[in-house]
C-alpha cells in the first residue's frame, strides 16, 4: 500500500522540478526568438528572401551553454558568414547570466571561498563553476575599489578615524603580513562615511601619509579631531598633514597597554578603575580620578601607572568637544568592529594570491559593513557650532 504521508513531499518536488524545467524552456525560447530577430537585423533579410539590401548570409548555428539562476540552458546560437555568431544578446564570451555573477560576487564577499563557490552553484543551479571563474568574476569589485579611491569628499568632516589591521598576501613570490589602513569620518550631516582603504608594506609614516595625501587631494577639509591609536608612524603622518588638529588616543588601546603591565589577578579591578576614569563627567574629574588611581597603584604597578600618565593627555582630548559626542570620540570601536568583520572574512581566504585581490576584497567587505552608516546619524554636528557660540559668549 502506498505511503500517503510521503506522497505530498514527492509530488511537491516533482512539481518544483517541472516548474524549473518549464521556466528554463521559456527562457531558452525567449532568448532564441531575440537571437533570431538579431540575426535578421544583421543579415538584412528574412529566410529565403531575395532582396537587394541584403548585408550578409546565414551560416548555420551552434549550441552554447548558459548558466542561469534556474540552471544551465543550452541555446542554439545562429551564425552568419561575414559577422560570425550573433553575440550581442548574451555577450560574446559570457557563459553565465549577470544574476549568477552577482550571486558569486556576493557570496565571495560574505565569506564563501573561491573553491567552495563551485559547491554553491552546483547545489543551487545544478552546474559547478571553477575557482578561476570565481576569481575572474570578482574582479568586477575593482570598479568599487577605484570608485572609493576617486570619490570626491565635499563639506567639512570634523571627526576623522584612522586604524589599521593586518592580512597575509603574496608579495614578490612570498607570503607577507601587510597592513590594511582604513579611514572614515563624520561628515557635515553627522553620518559616518568610509573614506579609504589602502594596503601598505607596514603601518609606517610613509603608508599613512600616502593615504592622508589621497584624502586631502579628494577634498577632505574641516577636520577638528583625529581619533586613532598611538602609533608612531600614524602620529607623524597626522602631524604632517593636519599639524594643528589634536589627536584623540583611543582609550581602549591605552587601557590595553596599561593592563599589559598589570598582573592577571589585578587586571579586572584596575580595568574597572580605568574605565571609570575615562567616563568621568568632566576633564577635572578625570584628572582627579587619575591622580587617585596613580597614588593607589604607583608602588605596586609603577610601569602601568607610568604608561597611564604618558597617555592620559592624548586620551582625554575628547573633553574639548560637546559632551554628547564624548562616547563616540573616546575610541575607534567603529573601526574595530569593521576589522573584526575583515578578519572573519579573510580567514576563509588564508593568504591572498596578491595585494590587488586583498585590496579588492577588503574594500568590498568594508563597503558592505558600512552601508548601515547611512541609516542613522552618528552625532549632531550642529552642537559643534553651538559650542563655539557658547565659548565666544
Amino acid at each position: 500500500m502506498q505511503d500517503v504521508g510521503e506522497f505530498p513531499r514527492v509530488a511537491q518536488e516533482a512539481i518544483r522540478q517541472d516548474l524549473q524545467a518549464m521556466l528554463r524552456g521559456a527562457i531558452r525560447a525567449g532568448l532564441e526568438v531575440v537571437l533570431a530577430e538579431e540575426l535578421e537585423r544583421v543579415v538584412g533579410a528574412d529566410w529565403y528572401a531575395r532582396v537587394t539590401g541584403r548585408r550578409d548570409r546565414r551560416n548555420g548555428a551552434y549550441v552554447r551553454r548558459l548558466l542561469t539562476s534556474l540552471g544551465t540552458i543550452e541555446l542554439t546560437v545562429p551564425r552568419t558568414r561575414g559577422s560570425g555568431s550573433v553575440n550581442a544578446v548574451v555577450g560574446r564570451y559570457r557563459r553565465r547570466t549577470a544574476e549568477v555573477d552577482a550571486l558569486l560576487t556576493a557570496a565571495y564577499v560574505d565569506g564563501v571561498s573561491a573553491r567552495k563557490a563551485g559547491d554553491l552553484t552546483a547545489a543551487l543551479m545544478g552546474d559547478r563553476v571553477s575557482r578561476s571563474t570565481v576569481s575572474r568574476v570578482t574582479e568586477r569589485l575593482d570598479a568599487e575599489v577605484a570608485a572609493l579611491q576617486r570619490a570626491p569628499i565635499s563639506g567639512a568632516h570634523p571627526y576623522l578615524y584612522l586604524d589599521a589591521t593586518f592580512v597575509h598576501a603574496r608579495w614578490a613570490r612570498a607570503v607577507e603580513s601587510v597592513s590594511a589602513l582604513v579611514a572614515y569620518a563624520v561628515g557635515p550631516d553627522g553620518h559616518r562615511r568610509l573614506l579609504g582603504v589602502t594596503l601598505g608594506a607596514e603601518e609606517s609614516e610613509a603608508s599613512w601619509s600616502a593615504l592622508l595625501e589621497q584624502l586631502t587631494q579628494r577634498g577632505l577639509t574641516g577636520v577638528r579631531l583625529v581619533i586613532a591609536d598611538e602609533h608612531a608612524g600614524l602620529a607623524a603622518a597626522v602631524r604632517r598633514w593636519f599639524p594643528e588638529v589634536p589627536r584623540q588616543r583611543c582609550t581602549v588601546h591605552l587601557m590595553r597597554n596599561v593592563l599589559t603591565q598589570v598582573p592577571a589577578r589585578l587586571r579586572p579591578r584596575v580595568a574597572r578603575e580605568l574605565a571609570a576614569l575615562f567616563r568621568a563627567p568632566s576633564l577635572a574629574t578625570a584628572q582627579q580620578r587619575r591622580a587617585q588611581l596613580v597614588t593607589r597603584w604607583a608602588k605596586e604597578l609603577p610601569e602601568a601607572m607610568a604608561c597611564l600618565e604618558d597617555g592620559f593627555a592624548a586620551a582625554t582630548a575628547f573633553y574639548r568637544f560637546p559632551a554628547a559626542h564624548w562616547k563616540k570620540l573616546r575610541t575607534t570601536n567603529g573601526l574595530e568592529r569593521l576589522h573584526g568583520e575583515i578578519k572573519r572574512r579573510t580567514r576563509a581566504v588564508g593568504a591572498f594570491p596578491d595585494r590587488a585581490s586583498a585590496r579588492r576584497l577588503l574594500t568590498a567587505v568594508a563597503l558592505k559593513v558600512t552601508t548601515i552608516w547611512g541609516e542613522r546619524r552618528y552625532v549632531d554636528v550642529a552642537l559643534l557650532g553651538q559650542q563655539e557660540v557658547d565659548q565666544a559668549a
